[in-house]
């Protein structure tokens, strides 16, 4: 299924959680914030909530520095 991964479209496994997907992103243990369609997700929801076909995501890492 095809979904939008920060404004780039992405092929991912049906079933696919947006856990698996930030965790496919990034390896930051940290500072990592995703929306799923506008609306944020909380981190204990991420496994839990599996994707769909036309989903907007949007997977945010925090970056120090001044």
């Amino acid at each position: 299924m095809t979904i939008s991964v920060n404004g780039e479209n992405r092929e991912v496994d049906a079933g696919t959680t947006l856990g698996a997907l930030v965790a496919a992103l990034t390896r930051a243990p940290s500072g990592v914030a995703a929306a799923l369609n506008e609306t944020v997700v909380p981190r204990g929801q991420w496994d839990a909530t599996v994707l769909g076909d036309g989903d907007r995501i949007e997977v945010l890492t925090a970056v120090q520095g001044g």
